[in-house]
């Protein structure tokens, strides 16, 4: 049990690190462009979101996937909840960091760390459960 869930996070590990990627870029990229950090951060988490739903639901959970079309939009709509949460806690980061003269880069890697347990907990929990 020790080494399935050993498994399963480090999967989760690579989902997340592709996944930030896409994130980081769209948020450096929306940052140059003179959009404002919170808001950069959040466009950028959210394509990040849909990367990592395509890799969870394929890489990641493949045993906890739902099998009928109804229970898969549910966990689909649940996953989306889990990101909402992610996205609250990411936004709600950066924000507050840069109002207090934090670089948006700083605050953005904060809120990855916090961020990712956040999400992790929730989709072993309850998403995938």
């Amino acid at each position: 049990m020790i080494a399935l869930l050993d498994q399963v996070y480090t999967r989760y590990v690579g989902a997340s690190v592709v996944s930030l990627g896409v994130d980081f870029c769209i948020f450096v990229a929306a940052l140059s462009l003179g959009v404002p950090p919170a808001l950069a951060a959040a466009i950028g988490y959210m394509a990040g979101i849909v990367c990592h739903w395509l890799i969870s639901s394929r890489l990641v959970f493949t045993s906890h996937l739902a099998g009928t079309a109804a229970a898969r939009r549910q966990q689909q709509g649940l996953f989306v909840l889990s990101a909402l949460v992610g996205l609250g806690i990411t936004t709600g980061i950066v924000g507050l960091g840069t109002r207090y003269g934090l670089d948006p880069r700083i605050a953005k890697g904060v809120a990855i760390v916090v961020s990712f347990q956040a999400t992790y907990v929730l989709r072993r929990k309850v998403v995938f459960a």
